[in-house]
């Protein structure tokens, strides 16, 4: 069988954890070959020894252009080219509010997760140029869709992104680059203890726990994870999402579909609660009505 990414060359920033790590693993072994950028030094250089000839790595803090531009030239001249990049380095950055709004939480949380975005894709533009197209990944949240899921900062940050990825997809589309966003879920990653400003040893111990039991917060009875993004990060760098621009990809185990009455039963909803009736309540209801 042919590898989807025979001959590829990708950036992938936020490499060495969560989804840029699974992202990283699946494109290699569906035959890229990957400019790992990341600030974790130790676990970045472990990932070069366990991928010798095929990876490379370069520390880079995104919230730096100029670093975002030093990883990405540096993957086209390891490997002689740029067909790919993935930006998804994010954490989950301030978590102030309207009413408690800080401007230095808020330009830091942009800089890392909308501004690192723009600066990743203009970067990448003359060495996709060279190669005659490309494909851009960019990382959203459903929280740029909904209420509720995350802070202020991140989830504007995230919209901007979903927003931008449209903009660019009609300015570069004449050369042949096609940009593209995933939009995940509930994903158990490291990114949750981030937020809580534990170490990453903790932060990792903290995901698996998220995996073990999260798995009733979507419709789909699982927890999401970092795998199931990487698949579709494959799907939209390959030639299989040829005719595919502009647009996002929402992979979230169906927690979008609408609110939690509307795919579990015994989760109450505005009619349970207008009528101050538990859910069973409004079932004997319909039972009684029926058998009527």
């Amino acid at each position: 069988m042919a590898l989807r990414l025979d001959g590829k060359v990708a950036v992938i920033t936020g490499a060495c954890s969560g989804i840029g790590l699974a992202t990283l693993e699946l494109f290699i072994e569906q035959g890229a070959r990957v400019l790992a950028a990341d600030v974790q030094v130790e676990a970045g250089q472990a990932l070069a020894e366990r991928f010798p000839g095929v990876l490379h790595f370069v520390r880079c803090d995104v919230t730096q252009a100029p670093q975002i531009q030093h990883a990405i030239d540096a993957g086209a001249a390891q490997f002689g080219g740029l067909d790919i990049l993935f930006s998804n380095a994010g954490a989950g950055g301030s978590l102030a509010g309207v009413e408690n709004w800080d401007a230095e939480g808020w330009d830091a949380t942009h800089a890392l997760l909308l501004r690192s975005v723009v600066a990743g894709a203009s970067f990448a533009v003359p060495h996709m140029k060279r190669r005659g197209g490309g494909a851009i990944i960019n990382t959203s949240s459903v929280s740029a869709l909904q209420a509720g899921y995350a802070p202020l900062a991140y989830s504007v940050a995230k919209a901007g992104v979903l927003h931008f990825t449209r903009l660019a997809a009609a300015e570069l589309s004449a050369h042949r680059i096609r940009i593209n966003a995933i939009v995940p879920g509930f994903i158990a990653t490291s990114i949750f203890g981030g937020i809580m400003n534990l170490g990453p040893e903790e932060a990792g111990k903290l995901a698996q726990q998220i995996a073990e039991r999260s798995g009733t917060a979507n419709p789909i009875g699982r927890s999401g994870r970092p795998r199931d993004i990487a698949e579709a990060a494959l799907f939209l760098a390959s030639d299989a999402a040829g005719f595919v621009t502009g647009t996002h990809l929402t992979v979230d185990g169906g927690i979008t579909i609408g609110p939690r009455h509307s795919w579990d039963p015994q989760s109450p909803g505005p009619l349970t609660d207008a009528l101050g009736l538990s859910p069973e309540q409004l079932r004997a209801l319909r039972q009684q009505r029926t058998a009527g």
